[in-house]
């Protein structure tokens, strides 16, 4: 399973690529919103999961959240918000965009393994 990750810190990218790597998923990583929409539009069909932080520059998570939920090629991938952003309003809006699951920063790799798990369990 190809599992996307678009944060832009390239140390939390490495820590999730951790967790995902115990899973036995492969991660393809995006530093931006938009780097991950320009991976999506290439493999649509081959990314099960996309993990989003929020604040990233050039197109924030929460604008590709929205993107992939309103694109038929998307709409039917899994997302799964890693963010630091833990305001409940934000929280409700990603849910209402259609976020699958929402973790916020600071996190241990075995949480983020059981929400991975969780958010594609729902999917198969």
């Amino acid at each position: 399973m190809k599992v996307l990750c678009a944060d832009d810190s390239g140390i939390i990218r490495r820590l999730i690529r951790q967790a995902v790597d115990v899973l036995g998923y492969e991660m393809l990583e995006a530093a931006n919103g938009r780097e991950a929409l320009e991976i999506l539009e290439k493999q649509p069909t081959e990314i099960q999961l996309v993990l989003l932080d929020w604040n990233m520059p050039e197109l924030n998570g929460f604008e590709v959240l929205k993107t992939i939920k309103t694109d038929e090629r998307y709409r039917s991938i899994r997302v799964m918000m890693v963010t630091t952003e833990g305001e409940k309003h934000n929280i409700i809006k990603a849910i209402q965009a259609g976020a699958d699951h929402y973790v916020t920063k600071p996190f241990t790799l075995d949480d983020l393994a059981v929400k991975i798990l969780e958010c594609v369990g729902e999917a198969f």
